[in-house]
C-alpha cells in the first residue's frame, strides 16, 4: 500500500477513439464531451458545448499535465472529476481555514490532518494552523487510504519501495504500509495512490520538518471515486 503508480484509462465511446488516431498520442479528437461546457468554463474558453481546435489543444495540455489518460482533448468524466475537485478545493485553500467543520481533533496538540474528500492535509497545534492546507492525492478504489486516528511510527528519508520499485523521499509511516512521501508527479493524476498520501516536494519537506514519531494523524472523509 506504498507510493502511487499508473493512471486510469478514459472510458469514452469507441468512435471517438477512432477518430483519435489509431492510440497516437498526437492525435486530437473532434468529438464533443459529455462535460464539454463545463470544461469550456473552466478552462476559460468559449462556452458554446462544440468541440474546437482550440478547446481541445486547451483540453490536452491540461490532461497530458495531470496525466489524464487518453490525452486526446475529449471533455470526459475523468477530466471534468478533476477539475470538479479543484474547484471543490480551491475555496478551503484560499481561506485557510480547513478544519472549519472541526472533524481533525483539537486536543491532541500537534497532529497532521488528512481530508479524503477535498484531497487536503495541513498540520495543527490544537485549533492553531500551522501549515497547509495544501492538495495531496490518496489511495485509488481499491487502495483507499484507511481512516481514523493514527500515529506516525517511522521516518525514512528516502525509503525505497520493495513493491513498486521506486524511491519514496520524506516518507513518514503512520498505518502499515502507508505513509506521507513525496511523489513528482500532479497531485490530481488518476486513479490516486496505492494508499499513501503523496505530496509535492515542498510540502513533504515541510511535513518531515514539522513532524516527528509518535505525532498524531487523523484521516477522513471519502476519496471521490472509491
Amino acid at each position: 500500500m506504498v507510493a502511487a503508480t499508473g493512471v486510469t484509462a478514459l472510458v469514452v465511446p469507441l468512435s471517438v477513439a477512432l477518430s483519435a488516431g489509431s492510440a497516437s498520442a498526437a492525435s486530437c479528437t473532434t468529438s464533443t464531451g459529455p462535460y464539454q461546457k463545463q470544461v469550456e468554463k473552466f478552462l476559460g474558453l468559449r462556452v458554446d458545448g462544440r468541440q474546437s481546435a482550440a478547446d481541445c489543444t486547451a483540453i490536452r495540455a491540461f490532461q497530458t499535465k495531470h496525466l489524464i489518460k487518453p490525452n486526446i482533448g475529449y471533455a470526459g468524466p475523468v477530466t471534468w472529476g478533476v477539475m470538479s475537485l479543484m474547484l471543490k478545493q480551491k475555496p478551503v485553500l484560499a481561506a485557510k481555514n480547513p478544519n472549519a467543520a472541526g472533524k481533525c481533533p483539537t486536543n491532541k496538540g500537534r497532529i497532521a490532518c488528512v481530508d479524503l474528500t477535498l484531497q487536503i492535509s495541513w498540520i495543527q497545534d490544537g485549533r492553531t494552523l500551522k501549515y497547509g492546507p495544501v492538495p495531496v492525492r490518496t489511495g485509488r478504489n481499491g487502495a483507499e487510504t484507511r481512516t481514523g486516528a493514527k500515529k506516525i511510527y517511522l521516518r525514512k528519508l528516502n525509503h525505497w519501495s520493495t513493491i513498486y520499485k521506486v524511491w519514496m523521499p520524506y516518507t513518514q509511516f503512520f498505518d502499515g504500509g502507508i505513509a506521507f512521501h513525496q511523489v513528482d508527479k500532479s497531485m490530481y493524476a488518476p486513479p490516486g495512490s496505492g494508499g499513501c498520501v503523496n505530496m509535492r516536494k515542498a510540502d513533504a519537506q515541510k511535513y518531515w520538518s514539522m513532524l516527528k514519531k509518535g505525532d498524531d494523524v487523523y484521516v477522513y472523509g471519502r476519496k471521490p471515486g472509491t
